[in-house]
């Protein structure tokens, strides 16, 4: 040959196998940096909270450190206030640095006291971030609201507002009040809890209209029996003003129900545990359902009440966030979520979250703390040292109800019975608890993988098997492209079928399939018996040499004809003519419209094309003398097929199976579409599922970018590659194994 030619070939050779090799390296790192980028946007749900300094003033002239009684932060971090013994709130700037504008300037605000005799307040209680409950040293007691609001001065500059509202007024109640907590809780009425001693005092205040229009003001008063045998420590009630719980020195916690204002009643007394200290604070978490606790043992719990196997509903410990660490003194629930700030009496403050019971930061500070006050958005929290020094710190901490446990492990949220693996990302309030379990979500994507390679490998595999070592072969170069051919067809429109129109099918003959599974078995062997009797030595086997599986067909649709015609018959005979209520009373399961069975058969019709292709490739690829070596020692061609072909081929099957298997992980249109997209744990063939693939296709236009659901949801994508790439990987090993012990093949 001239070697002009066999240079040129050389040539064309060197650069196919550049560009090949340099084809195959820019498709891993396009690989990597898939992964690299999911894994980039997942990462933070596990980075730490960071707490900063970021400014630090004295106190206004004239107020000293033991004259504070609360201290409260704006929401855009450039603006606080106090609340002193002498009845004022002081504003004050807090130009941190990058602050973006000029704050508030300093003004003080003397608070109109409720009666002549009240000079100065001995306690306050805070209640969302900014209402605070005032009780005066006469006994009176008024409720004060401070707000902040950005305005715009002349020239557009932008300026912090405030301002302030008083929303309830109590005249002096005669009796000496150390405690005190009230509601405003309709127009015009006001209820208020209070301790004296060991008896707590209820008052409700409302505004009533007479015949003539004219509106009257009325208070009634109330107590609490019977007496306390310890000193109430704690007290604060409910969002609504219907109820409220106090803590005692015993440590006790009580849960006091005031539906009925004139009557008040203990509904529930939990005893102090042995060795219990006496409970130093107690606060609802944002939506009054969880009572955060502190003891003066050091330990910080959060309750609930439960119902128990009678219905009837009782208090207990759901979350431990601490023990053993220094008391805690005060506790400051946030306004945008269910995290803690609490502050202990050496002066620390610390954040914690009682859904992942994470201890999310101790702020680092070089002197103890005596108050706090968190702001609106949790993005801040103002602080009073001994020294008097107001102190701002930024915190960032956007992922406080993340952890390992909530994501993987079992998690007691409010309102439920136990603990429980649960997927529910929003609801329609803002004090709603986000459960992002993706325990649900990994076993409905396993169960619809599984039903689905239940229907569609034993399928693909014998027919691989029977196509490549059994069929006419004028008739199998036909049929292995019409498979190969299915795979083309859209899932969307496989899905839109599923749910249109095979979902509705099933559910008028919902137990057709399973008669079906029944009958097949029959009829085929009593089509093998006819043929063996009748068929033998007649034209029609020399005819249908090679096609016999046409014999099937007839056979296959017998028997979906019989299930289908006596489906109704068999139901009324078997389970009393209604299998859904039968299914219910004898299992507690439902039959959905949208079940595992519509999967199975919409799945696996997508999964048949790879499996089928990869079985036949491998079937037909091993030599034809181990064919003719079984035949020459007596073998059937069946016993070829399942002694020599099948393991003989089994590296190539197996791999084709698992092909088929990511692909089933990773289908996204017909388990949207088809399922009832329910994240539930059932392994029930009647009922839905939500899978990791679906649930990022409903829920990521939802998702606010960079939030929480936004990277659990990248997450998702993380496990799905992770999946896909560990199954290949173990796939490969296998199949190295049975190559080694079967041959090249």
């Amino acid at each position: 040959m001239d070697q002009r030619i066999l240079n040129r070939t050389k040539r064309v050779d060197r650069w196919a196998r550049w560009g090949i090799t340099g084809g195959g390296l820019l498709i891993i790192l396009a690989v990597v940096g898939i992964l690299v980028l999911i894994v980039q946007v997942a990462l933070p749900l596990f980075f730490p909270a960071r707490g900063e300094e970021i400014t630090q003033r004295g106190l206004p002239s004239g107020v000293v450190p033991q004259d504070v009684l609360a201290v409260g932060v704006g929401p855009y971090l450039e603006g606080g206030y106090l609340v002193t013994r002498g009845g004022e709130i002081l504003f004050f700037p807090l130009n941190g640095p990058g602050a973006a504008a000029p704050s508030v300037s300093d003004e003080r605000v003397r608070l109109a006291p409720p009666t002549p005799q009240a000079k100065t307040v001995v306690a306050v209680e805070t209640r969302l971030v900014h209402i605070h409950t005032l009780l005066w040293q006469d006994g009176s007691i008024s409720v004060e609201r401070v707000g902040f609001q950005p305005q715009y001065a002349e020239g557009g500059q932008r300026v912090i507002g405030h301002s302030l509202e008083r929303l309830a007024v109590v005249p002096a109640l005669g009796d000496p009040l150390r405690l005190a907590s009230a509601r405003t809780v309709e127009e015009g009425t006001t209820r208020l809890a209070a301790t004296a001693g060991n008896r707590l005092h209820f008052w409700r205040k409302a505004q009533q209209t007479n015949f003539l229009g004219m509106t009257q003001t009325a208070l009634f008063k109330a107590y609490l029996t019977p007496v306390l045998p310890s000193p109430v420590t704690a007290l604060t009630l409910t969002g609504d003003g219907h109820g409220g719980y106090a803590g005692l020195a015993d440590g006790s916690v009580l849960y006091f129900d005031l539906s009925d204002s004139d009557n008040p009643r203990l509904a529930e007394w939990v005893h102090a545990p042995p060795g219990g200290g006496a409970i130093t604070a107690l606060n609802l978490v944002l939506g009054d359902i969880s009572l955060a606790v502190a003891d003066s043992t050091g330990g910080l719990t959060t309750w609930f009440s439960v119902a128990d196997a009678s219905g009837a509903r009782h208090l207990q410990k759901i979350h431990t966030l601490s023990v053993d660490d220094p008391p805690v003194g005060h506790i400051a629930p946030s306004r945008a979520g269910k995290t803690l700030a609490v502050l202990d009496k050496d002066g620390q403050v610390r954040l914690h979250h009682p859904t992942s019971e994470r201890h999310l930061l101790t702020l680092d500070a070089s002197r103890p703390m005596t108050l706090l006050g968190l702001s609106d958005r949790e993005n801040g929290l103002l602080a009073l040292d001994d020294q008097g020094a107001m102190r701002l710190f930024r915190i960032h901490n956007p992922h406080p109800e993340v952890s390992f446990s909530t994501l993987f492990g079992k998690v007691w949220y409010e309102n439920y019975p136990a603990p429980a693996y649960v997927w529910q990302s929003s609801s329609a309030s803002d004090d709603f608890e986000p459960k992002l379990s993706l325990i649900p979500l990994i076993f409905g994507t396993l169960k619809g993988t599984f039903y689905a390679l239940l229907f569609a490998t034993p399928l693909a595999v014998l027919g691989a098997a029977y196509a490549g070592q059994l069929m006419n072969r004028r008739l199998q170069r036909f049929v292995k492209p019409t498979v190969e051919i299915m795979s083309a067809m859209p899932s969307v429109v496989i899905g839109f079928l599923a749910a249109l129109w095979l979902a509705p099918l099933l559910e008028h003959h919902l137990t057709a399939p399973f008669w079906f599974l029944v009958f097949l078995p029959v009829v085929l062997v009593g089509t093998m018996i006819s043929w063996d009797k009748f068929g033998r030595g007649t034209v029609l086997e020399a005819t249908l040499r090679g096609m016999e599986f046409l014999l099937c067909v007839p056979a296959v649709l017998l028997a979906a004809a019989l299930a289908v015609g006596l489906d109704h018959l068999l139901t009324q005979w078997v389970f009393g003519g209604n299998f859904r209520q039968w299914l219910f009373q004898n299992f507690g399961t439902n039959a959905d419209q949208r079940n595992s069975v519509v999967i199975a058969f919409a799945l696996g019709f997508t999964v048949i094309p790879t499996i089928f292709t990869l079985a036949e490739d491998a079937i037909s690829s091993v030599p034809r003398s181990y064919t003719a070596a079984s035949l020459a020692l007596g073998a059937s061609r069946w016993q070829t097929v399942w002694r020599v072909i099948l393991p003989s081929a089994s590296p190539g099957i197996f791999a084709g199976v698992m092909v088929g298997f990511g692909r089933a992980v990773g289908e996204t249109m017909i388990v949207l579409m088809a399922t009832g997209n329910t994240p539930i744990m059932d392994v029930s063939v009647f009922n839905g599922m939500r899978t990791l693939s679906a649930n990022i296709a409903v829920e990521i236009p939802e998702a606010p970018v960079d939030g929480t659901l936004y990277r659990v949801l990248f997450l998702s994508a993380v496990l799905l590659f992770s999946t896909t790439f560990i199954i290949n990987s173990v796939a490969e090993v296998v199949r190295h194994r049975l190559r080694k012990k079967y041959g090249r093949f």
